[in-house]
């Protein structure tokens, strides 16, 4: 939403112009619809955001696709090269391996589902079989997601080469149209809507039941009543759920309008989460469902891919890390970069 600020000021007063957005009303008021959207009890009630935020994913991909070609088209040549940037004129050669490690958190942020596999799959019905179905989702929900950051990337660098910025439209690698970037942003804040939802429902649920079984008597974690709320119905309310989610959300926003780097936490999540939630646990798992034998070809063949993951994962956290401590030498608190 800053964003689209800015786009509208540099529309008005020509690119060079000094055009300041402050991004800390727009997180409070983001951290509110969260608040409201985190008393919905589970996954079946937010069917309807998943819907919403999937189809803005494919909006602002297919926006900034569209300008990247357009860019492409228009004659403008960026400088490319094979391997991107190029060391001693765009970076240094320490610079050019902590990107690329911070790169590989990023990418892996992006298959990072595994955590919310099951809880989705716990809205399916059970004809026909909800194993055969998630098979079927993920492997399309994969393809679709690799063929559409391919080709953000590959469009994306040609367009812009080595000078492409860390996000095509608030990081304003494009100024016109600009009230196609607006949308495309519009596209971007709402999909984070959802996202956040879709990602912090299975925590919610973990902390709840954990605490339901810590404490089962507990008239405060276990009370809960129907209240109705105006044009949606019957909805539960529960104190517990009151209370912590909306901890759980005033403390993230609270981070995350004090240490506003995007990219670096998106590739440091990215990186702590994906081998023992996306690699390790479903290799072991399949593994000791289809009693593989130690030593056998397909034991050694998923262990080495398991290892193989674990090391991309400690490369990606490691330049993660080292692009939040470059970040914080010119930090200001609640000031976004």
């Amino acid at each position: 939403m800053g964003a689209i600020k800015r786009s509208n000021c540099f529309h008005r007063n020509g690119h060079s112009a000094d055009c300041e957005a402050s991004n800390t009303t727009n997180m409070i008021i983001f951290a509110g619809i969260q608040i409201l959207l985190s008393q919905l009890p589970n996954f079946h009630k937010l069917w309807w955001l998943s819907i919403v935020a999937a189809v803005m994913s494919l909006a602002y991909s297919s926006i900034g696709l569209g300008l990247s070609i357009a860019k492409i088209a228009g004659g403008v040549h960026a400088k490319t090269s094979l391997t991107g940037a190029t060391v001693g004129v765009d970076v240094s050669a320490t610079e050019k391996i902590w990107k690329t490690f911070q790169s590989m958190g990023d990418i892996a942020f992006a298959y990072s589902y595994s955590n919310v596999l099951i809880e989705i799959q716990d809205t399916l019905r059970s004809s026909p079989p909800e194993n055969a179905v998630m098979k079927k989702a993920s492997f399309i929900g994969v393809s679709t997601t690799t063929m559409f950051y391919m080709l953000c990337g590959v469009l994306g660098y040609a367009a812009f080469g080595n000078q492409a910025p860390g996000n095509f439209l608030t990081g304003f690698g494009f100024y016109d149209p600009f009230w196609l970037i607006d949308v495309g942003n519009v596209c971007i804040a709402v999909h984070l809507i959802g996202a956040y939802q879709v990602f912090c429902q299975p925590i919610y649920q973990f902390v709840e039941a954990w605490a339901r079984a810590r404490w089962p008597d507990s008239g405060f974690l276990n009370a809960e009543r129907v209240v109705r709320v105006p044009l949606a119905g019957d909805f539960p309310l529960s104190p517990f759920r009151l209370v912590w989610r909306t901890t759980y959300v005033v403390l993230t926003s609270l981070v995350a309008m004090i240490f506003p780097f995007f990219n670096d936490f998106l590739g440091l999540i990215g990186a702590v989460s994906f081998w023992p939630l996306t690699v390790y646990f479903p290799v072991q798992m399949y593994m000791a469902q289809a009693k593989t034998r130690r030593f056998s070809p397909t034991w050694t063949w998923m262990n080495v891919l398991s290892f193989s993951c674990l090391v991309v994962s400690l490369l990606a956290a490691a330049g993660s890390v080292q692009g939040l401590i470059k970040d914080l030498k010119g930090y200001k608190p609640f000031k976004v970069s």
